[in-house]
């Protein structure tokens, strides 16, 4: 066995295997060589504070390749200035490798407008400087949100959230008032479904439960017959408008009309009684009497009794002159002398 591994041509065989690995090997590297240019390499340029196109030029007759980043807007340099180069100048890269020049754009970067609909207005001034966006001016109108956001505006035109604008771009925003206070609900009764939501929007009232007389669907074209509450009654906006809807008119309606108005136009009546007799008001006034306790009243039936008509009038003369001693004791304050100047008369003489 061990004979025939050192025969002659094993030995051959074994000889011209590696020869060929070898060859291989060296073939490798010369074609990685060739391939990525080993060896040779070359300066990056200094391209800094060039404009775009003329940096572009001379990356491209050094054979470089490059990628061009636009950073944000500095307003210190000048639109389309290379403001920096990676890898930095001075560098010595391979021909065909690629560097990155980082240029100033011509003007600052659009940005999306946040969503700050039916936000408080505070809350929509820091979102909107988060962003690098500035509020421009502050127009109120009718709305049930007060000091909320309920619209958008750029240049006079409507925006929405999403749009892009350039930065520090000023925005206009439509702020709510909140809802008016007694206010007439408005008359859809007639209408049909589709013109009664306008008609309530357009009021700053808000749609309630749609009813319906039927199991079909609700349909657009459908005619109000009956609201509540009643067409101009006083509401305060924003409250809910109940609405009765049918195929039919509300001419054709009217005994469910008259039904709903048992439940919701419900009428307090008075309940006082003017009609009094001369009786009954003898008898409350006589009950308004002050009553006599019964010590008291035995007390005077039995001075009655003992009292005698010279006695009656013993007692006139004996309460006469206490009432004659009491008025001499407290004397009627005496009346202020009147002034001796009076202002003298004036006389008009007419012509």
């Amino acid at each position: 066995m061990f004979r025939s591994l050192f025969n002659w041509k094993v030995l051959v065989n074994f000889i011209v295997a590696i020869g060929v690995f070898c060859g291989l090997v060296w073939l490798t590297f010369r074609w990685l060589a060739v391939h990525t240019h080993h060896g040779e390499e070359i300066p990056i340029p200094n391209v800094v504070n060039m404009s775009m196109r003329e940096a572009i030029k001379v990356l491209d007759d050094s054979g470089l390749e490059y990628e061009v980043d636009s950073a944000s807007f500095d307003p210190k340099y000048r639109p389309y200035q290379v403001l920096q180069i990676y890898p930095s100048s001075g560098s010595r890269v391979k021909m065909g490798r690629g560097v990155r020049i980082k240029v100033n754009p011509k003007t600052y970067a659009d940005v999306l407008v946040p969503d700050i609909l039916n936000r408080y207005k505070n809350t929509a001034f820091s979102m909107l400087q988060r962003v690098g966006l500035t509020v421009g001016d502050t127009i109120y109108q009718p709305s049930t949100q007060p000091d909320a956001v309920i619209g958008l505006q750029f240049n006079d035109k409507p925006i929405k959230p999403g749009d892009k604008l350039p930065r520090f771009s000023p925005i206009t925003l439509l702020i709510g008032t909140g809802p008016r206070r007694n206010i007439p609900t408005p008359n859809v009764i007639g209408l049909t479904l589709r013109q009664a939501k306008e008609t309530i929007k357009n009021a700053y009232f808000e749609l309630g439960v749609i009813n319906t007389d039927n199991t079909a669907d609700i349909d657009d074209s459908d005619i109000v017959y009956y609201q509540d509450p009643s067409p101009g009654s006083l509401r305060d906006q924003g409250m809910q408008v109940d609405i009765w809807v049918s195929k039919k008119t509300p001419t054709e309606m009217q005994n469910k009309i008259n039904e709903l108005d048992k439940i919701y136009r419900i009428t307090i009546k008075p309940t006082v009684d003017y009609n009094v007799s001369e009786d009954d008001f003898s008898q409350d006034m006589s009950d308004a009497e002050p009553k006599v306790s019964p010590k008291k009243e035995e007390k005077e039936n039995s001075i009655k009794k003992e009292s005698k008509p010279d006695d009656k009038a013993k007692i006139e003369a004996k309460l006469k002159t206490e009432i004659k001693t009491k008025s001499e004791s407290n004397p009627k304050p005496k009346d202020k002398p009147k002034s001796t100047t009076e202002s003298p008369k004036r006389k008009i003489i007419i012509e």
